[in-house]
């Protein structure tokens, strides 16, 4: 793991209630409360604040504490660059799409502009999703890496990794069938919000333990353990750098398990109104963010 995974457990990043305008990192007093769902039953979060400004320099631990008054996805846009993306990558997901298990990830990349902070941040329906009304929602976990990783083997990967975080992969189900690359059907502004707490790789470093649930207004629409996994952390680390510099901040989202909304019978798109929540247990909690309409 990174070195810097062993300076913290949990990590957050946010507006303090104190000052608003400020950002901060810290960790949550509490080891387990779950941050998303506290903020979103308008419960307090205390937080110790960090002496860093970033997750991937964090610095000190301070004894006071900050109450968190927004929260923001652990990495801002300036950090994590192109967002890489794997297609395919649960057992289960590749067998609901009747399609053939793939010899080696497949790779699409999302701008740095789709990525966006959980709720209460939107997610955004833009227009030419809502002309057919196929927006549809992917349940992730996600790897960030702490250090510059190139052409590392599947044995040193996870070196690399500061540690792990939720997602939502929003897509637009008609672009994406119209098209063969996906970065355009995915890409759009608000498509990637993050959060809310990373996960150090010291604390919970068999990134397979994790079980995912992705709930559409309170309903589970998807319910799997990562050890259904088609490539797992290291091999998808050191696939991905292979000739190609990942740099601190990079974040590769791992793929869905099955139930999206374009498998199912009837299909279940997003609409406005509704809300979709990642759940990434155990420690990173619950990923909410309420879906709107581009005006």
């Amino acid at each position: 793991m990174s070195q810097i995974a062993s300076t913290f457990s949990r990590l957050v990043r946010f507006s303090p209630k104190s000052n608003p305008s400020k950002i901060l990192i810290g960790e949550p007093v509490d080891p387990k409360v779950d941050v998303g769902l506290a903020l979103y039953h308008g419960k307090d979060v205390s937080v110790r604040p960090f002496s860093g400004s970033s997750v991937l320099s964090p610095g000190q631990k301070a004894e006071s504490t900050e109450t968190i008054g927004r929260i923001l996805s652990p990495l801002s846009q300036k950090e994590v660059g192109s967002i890489r993306c794997i297609g395919l990558n649960y057992t289960s997901h590749a067998a609901e799409m009747t399609l053939a298990i793939p010899d080696f990830p497949t790779l699409f990349i999302k701008p740095s502009t789709s990525l966006a902070d959980p709720w209460p941040a939107p997610t955004v329906l833009p227009k030419i999703t809502q002309v057919d009304s196929t927006g549809d929602y992917e349940s992730e976990m996600v790897i960030v890496i702490g250090r510059d990783a190139k052409d590392v083997s599947e044995d040193e990967a996870l070196d690399y990794v500061l540690g792990y975080t939720a997602a939502n992969d929003v897509s637009s189900r008609t672009s994406q069938m119209n098209q063969s690359q996906w970065c355009f059907s995915k890409g759009f502004d608000t498509a990637c919000p993050i959060g809310p707490v990373l996960v150090s790789a010291a604390q919970f470093a068999d990134a397979s333990q994790f079980h995912i649930r992705g709930l559409k207004n309170g309903k589970a629409m998807q319910d799997c353990p990562l050890t259904d996994l088609i490539f797992s952390v290291p091999k998808l680390v050191s696939f991905l750098s292979q000739g190609t510099t990942l740099p601190a901040g990079t974040i590769i989202l791992t793929g869905t398990p099955p139930g999206v909304g374009a498998a199912k019978n009837p299909k279940e798109f997003l609409k406005a109104g509704d809300e979709f929540a990642v759940e990434l247990l155990p420690h990173v909690g619950t990923l909410i963010n309420k879906i709107e309409n581009q005006a």
